[in-house]
């Protein structure tokens, strides 16, 4: 008999664990997504206002100048390859 009541009292705890995770999980998954989001707007937030203060400080008619790519400089060997069936 005791045998029959702890299998029962193990089989109710399963399907009521199961149960409150069902219901919790998705709660629990959006705080933690909320706090998530949070923290990535706290770190980065002075991100924008850093590099706009960057942009104020170049003059108007200053570029960065590119290297210019020279086309007929030949890069690496062409290798054909062929399906074998």
């Amino acid at each position: 008999m005791v045998l029959l009541q702890t299998i029962l009292i193990l089989i109710l705890v399963y399907y009521g664990v199961k149960l409150l995770l069902k219901w919790l999980a998705p709660k629990l998954l959006n705080y933690a997504v909320k706090k998530t989001e949070e923290r990535f707007g706290q770190q980065f937030g002075n991100f924008d206002t850093h590099t706009k203060s960057q942009q104020k400080a170049q003059t108007p008619g200053h570029k960065k100048s590119r290297p210019k790519s020279n086309p007929s400089k030949k890069v690496g060997e062409y290798i054909d390859f062929e399906e074998i069936e």
